[in-house]
């Protein structure tokens, strides 16, 4: 219904542009075949102009050429008029449906970014709190049954039970770093990257160029879990001797980049754990580049939406 109208106005102009186009260039082939009689008149006699044949084949001429000039930009007008209705009648439901399929790789990226990360946190904290503290209730147990016996042995099982509690702690901080440091909140995104930087036992680079103003929370929370994994990665499997870390706002991108001189032959594929990463980041909009040649440098560049 809405696309009638400017569908037959298209076919109307075009036809009509075409036959006064055609027919002006050839009105000299045909005009003696014309059968005019006394009482008809021509376009120039219309006019109130002079006529004769040879003037008749010369305007009409004229006027073909003049409408064959036009003609290109005619007809490029007209299909340009309907593909506008086009687009105005399909891209409000196709941008529609683009958005929803884009929040639904989102949400589905961060299901999956945090499952990943709950499964690791779960190992994490059984492989090293866990174990730390059942030791620590077996000291315990040991020390109370040697208080009455041999109280020395007892102050002995004391003293490493404390120990073991210790380590127990700075490894329940260390992970409480990596779901939410204090210093990421309290001070900013510079702040915790300079923290991290100074924890990692591959030297660090860095170089932070952020506005005075704070990000919003998912995107510092996303670049600062995004050079935590990578510096975790660098230090466990590049063999590297230096690490650069730069971030920068670019516009409306927050850019990360992480690039050491290891071993390379890092890959982003289903499985791996900058999978784990490029979910987290496709989850607020983000993308995440590897180049990682093996043998060569290891370049990883996370870009973030993060508002004017």
């Amino acid at each position: 219904m809405l696309r009638f109208p400017f569908a037959l106005l298209a076919f109307v102009v075009t036809v009509t542009w075409w036959a006064v186009t055609l027919g002006g260039l050839t009105y000299g082939l045909w005009d003696r075949a014309l059968p005019y009689g006394p009482d008809d008149q021509d376009l120039l006699q219309l006019l109130g102009l002079p006529t004769s044949t040879g003037r008749r084949i010369l305007a009409y001429t004229l006027i073909g050429a003049g409408f064959a000039v036009l003609l290109p930009f005619v007809v490029r007008g007209v299909a340009l008029l309907q593909a506008t209705l086009g687009r105005v009648l399909l891209t409000s439901r196709a941008a529609t449906q683009a958005e929803l399929g884009r929040l639904a790789e989102g949400r589905d990226a961060a299901v999956a970014a945090e499952a990943v990360a709950l499964r690791r946190l779960e190992r994490d904290i059984h492989d090293g709190p866990q174990q730390q503290l059942v030791r620590l209730g077996m000291d315990l147990a040991r020390a109370q049954r040697q208080l009455d016996r041999d109280p020395t042995a007892a102050r002995a099982t004391l003293g490493e039970a404390v120990d073991r509690a210790q380590e127990a702690l700075e490894e329940l901080r260390a992970l409480s770093r990596g779901i939410a440091p204090p210093v990421l909140a309290d001070r900013g995104l510079a702040a915790a990257l300079a923290a991290i930087a100074a924890r990692s036992p591959v030297p660090v680079e860095l170089a932070i160029d952020l506005p005075e103003h704070r990000l919003a929370p998912a995107v510092e929370n996303t670049a600062y879990f995004v050079v935590s994994e990578a510096l975790a990665n660098v230090a466990k499997h590049s063999g590297a001797a230096t690490c650069r870390v730069a971030v920068v706002v670019a516009g409306s991108v927050l850019r990360v980049t992480v690039e050491d001189d290891g071993r390379g032959g890092a890959v982003l594929a289903p499985g791996h754990g900058l999978a784990g990463l490029a979910d987290r980041l496709r989850a607020v909009d983000g993308v995440l580049t590897v180049d990682s040649p093996p043998g060569g440098t290891t370049r990883l560049v996370a870009e973030l939406p993060c508002g004017s």
